[in-house]
Order: structure tokens, then C-alpha cells, then sequence
């Protein structure tokens, strides 16, 4: 396995070289892939380009799993995913990306394993017309659920519950140079039906997702948006009904923050929290359930090499309609909160160095108390590096 993969890197390596100039190659912002580092021979072609997504670090917990004050730590490596993305000429591009530490197994009903988070193809029809077929990200809106995931240090609750990445066509139309709307049907199912929602329930012959989303930038950049609406099948008679509205401000070279409305009603429970509470339906997730969150992130880059930002996150978990017993209303809310410093030693590369704090306390409402559910406040510290290393 190791020597054909070197095979293949030494084929396109000596492929790409043989290429006349075909745009800017380099890695992020303008970074030296670690190929041109080592050769000292420039790359001149941009059909084939190489990351490795990466964070790593010291990752610690206070007052988690019933043990008060510190619970523990360890040395991770959450996030690390290889990237293979090109632009074979004018009009087709091809991009892979699949995280290595996950699983390999396929599943749900287009046959690829959760691992693989993007494979396909990109073509432009017209100067603003252009499709992208294959395994993608869903193009649900806001700023958190746009950023690369090694840039994320905590997820709201909402995000970090959703599946995010599935098989389909994605159809994008810039009607300006700063606006585009994005078209775009997928299964819904990357994992099997009742993996989602539990045994007894009748799926679809075909259940599909489908997203409307606007994407603009404003004012010079002032104001930036990713709103999206999107209606997912899920079982027979069952949909999720969610919608985001993402607004960035960039204040200054200096100062920005984002600010995400999300919601999402849901006839039965994909993302299992409101199910986590009250317990399965007939041995089914629960019906009716309904999701709702903020996030909101301020940076500030007081230095060239020092940014340092704070996040907030609320979320609430509940039900739209009662039944079967249960009243509806909400049931938990969590607050997320984070803030630390970044710190980017070199002008010309994505690598920074972070040192975070993290803190979430659920409180629940009188009516979960029924389920033996208590209010409670978790803590988490961690410092270590995010890169997305060029390595060709």
C-alpha cells in the first residue's frame, strides 16, 4: 500500500512538471507546497493539489462523566482529513477529501463509507452557471457550518448533530458579482434509515434533501451572507423542514464576527437529542420535534501573527406538537462558550498554534425533569495546532 501510493505521487509529480503554467498552484494563502519545499523545483500547474487537514493538541476535561473538577486529559488528533483537489481545464475541476481517522465502512444508499467527505466533479457551464456531481457538503447556510472543520474548536449543539456531507448535484448561479444562489438535491440517508430513527418506522423508496441558498457579499465585503432553506425527506410521511441565516461583518482588517440564526422542525428526531431526553416512540425516534440555535464569533487580530476571538453558542431542544403523554414546548437549552488566542508564526502560512477554553452548561426544563434529567455544566481546555498543510 505504501509503495503505490508513492508510485502515484512520483506519476503525478512528474505529470505536473511536464504541465505549462495553469494558475496559482500554491497552497493556502499563497503557501509552498511541501513538495516545491523539498525539490526546490516551483509547481507550475494547478491539476492536481494535495492537503492535509490537521488539528492536533493537548485536549483536557473538568467536571464531566459524574467527576468533579479535573476528569482528565490526553494528547489527539480530532481532525485529520487528506484533500485532493485540481482544475483540469477551464471548465472541469475534480475534489476529494476523506478523513483518515474514521470509518472506511460504506453506508446509507450511495455506497460510500462516512469518511469520505467530498468526491466528485465540478463543471462551469457558463461564466455563472456551474455544477458540482457527486459526495458534498450540504448547503445548509450560516458561518459555522461553512468553516473548514479543523477550524472549529466546539460546535453549537444544532451543527454538531447534523450529517452534513452526502451524495448529489449542486447547481450554482452568480446573477451578480457578489451574489449567487446555490440549487441543490442529495440523499438524505448517508447512514442507514433506522440508524437515524430507530426500527419500527417505513422508509422511502427514494428520500432526498433539497436546499436553496443565497450567498452574497455586500459593501465591499462589509456584509456577507449564507442563508439556505431546505426541506429533507426522512421517513414515509416524515420531512425536516430547516433553515439558516449566516451573516459575516468585517469591520476592519482587524475586527470581524459572524452571527448564525438556525432552525429545524422535524416530523421525527434525526439529530436524537430530543429522543436522548423522553426516550424512543414505539420504539421509534420521537415525532415533532423542533430545534433552535445562535452562534455568534467575534475576532480581533490585534497582531500580524496574534488573533484572539470569543464565541457563544445558544441552544434549545424541544417539542413543536405534543403526544403520547408528552407536552410540548422546550425541554433543554445549552449555553456554549469559548475564547482564546491564535497565534500564526509565519505571514505566508495557514499553520497557527491555539490555546482555548471551552465551557457548556445544559439546563433543563421542568417538564424533563420527569425523566430523571438534572441541570449541569461541563468545562474543557485544550492547546495545540491546526494546519492545512500544502504537500502538493
Amino acid at each position: 500500500m505504501k509503495n503505490t501510493l508513492w508510485a502515484v505521487l512520483s506519476l503525478v509529480a512528474t505529470v505536473s512538471m511536464a504541465q505549462g503554467t495553469d494558475g496559482n498552484a500554491n497552497g493556502a494563502d499563497g503557501e509552498k507546497t511541501l513538495f516545491e519545499r523539498v525539490t526546490n523545483i516551483e509547481k507550475k500547474s494547478d491539476k492536481f493539489n494535495m492537503y492535509l487537514n490537521m488539528q492536533a493538541g493537548l485536549y483536557t476535561g473538568f467536571n464531566q462523566n459524574g467527576v468533579d473538577g479535573f476528569a482528565g486529559g490526553a494528547f489527539k488528533v480530532p481532525q485529520l482529513r487528506l484533500e485532493v483537489k485540481g482544475q483540469l481545464t477551464d471548465r472541469l475541476s475534480y475534489r476529494w477529501r476523506q478523513r483518515l481517522n474514521k470509518s472506511y465502512e460504506p453506508t446509507g444508499s450511495d455506497a460510500l463509507p462516512l469518511a469520505i467527505d467530498v468526491a466528485g466533479v465540478g463543471i462551469k457551464a457558463t461564466e455563472g452557471l456551474s455544477f458540482f456531481l457527486g459526495r458534498q457538503c450540504v448547503a445548509y447556510g450560516g458561518f459555522e457550518f461553512d468553516a473548514n472543520p479543523i477550524d472549529i474548536y466546539k460546535y453549537s449543539e444544532l451543527v454538531a448533530h447534523q450529517y452534513i456531507f452526502m451524495t448529489g448535484l449542486t447547481a450554482s448561479y452568480n446573477f451578480t458579482p457578489g451574489q449567487q444562489m446555490v440549487f441543490q438535491v442529495l440523499n438524505s440517508n448517508s447512514r442507514d434509515a433506522t440508524e437515524f430513527y430507530g426500527d419500527s418506522i417505513e422508509e422511502r423508496s427514494m428520500a432526498l434533501v433539497y436546499s436553496l441558498g443565497w450567498n452574497a457579499n455586500m459593501f465591499d465585503g462589509l456584509w456577507q451572507t449564507r442563508y439556505s432553506v431546505s426541506v429533507m425527506n426522512e421517513t414515509k410521511d416524515c420531512n425536516m423542514y430547516y433553515v439558516a441565516l449566516g451573516n459575516l461583518f468585517t469591520f476592519s482588517p482587524k475586527w470581524n464576527m459572524y452571527v448564525d440564526l438556525m432552525g429545524s422542525i422535524e416530523n421525527i428526531d434525526r439529530k436524537g437529542m430530543m429522543t436522548e431526553i423522553i426516550g424512543l416512540q414505539d420504539n421509534h425516534n420521537v415525532n415533532n420535534a423542533m430545534y433552535g440555535a445562535v452562534a455568534a464569533k467575534l475576532n480581533y487580530r490585534f497582531h500580524p501573527k496574534w488573533n484572539a476571538f470569543v464565541k457563544g453558542t445558544y441552544d434549545w431542544i424541544g417539542m413543536l406538537e405534543g403526544g403520547n403523554g408528552y407536552s410540548k414546548g422546550v425541554y433543554r437549552t445549552a449555553l456554549n462558550y469559548l475564547a482564546g488566542v491564535e497565534f500564526y508564526p509565519m505571514h505566508d502560512s495557514d499553520l497557527h498554534f491555539f490555546c482555548v477554553f471551552t465551557g457548556q452548561t445544559n439546563l433543563y426544563a421542568d417538564k424533563a425533569l420527569m425523566f430523571n434529567k438534572s441541570n449541569y455544566s461541563t468545562q474543557n481546555a485544550s492547546i495545540g495546532f491546526i494546519y492545512k498543510l500544502p504537500v502538493f
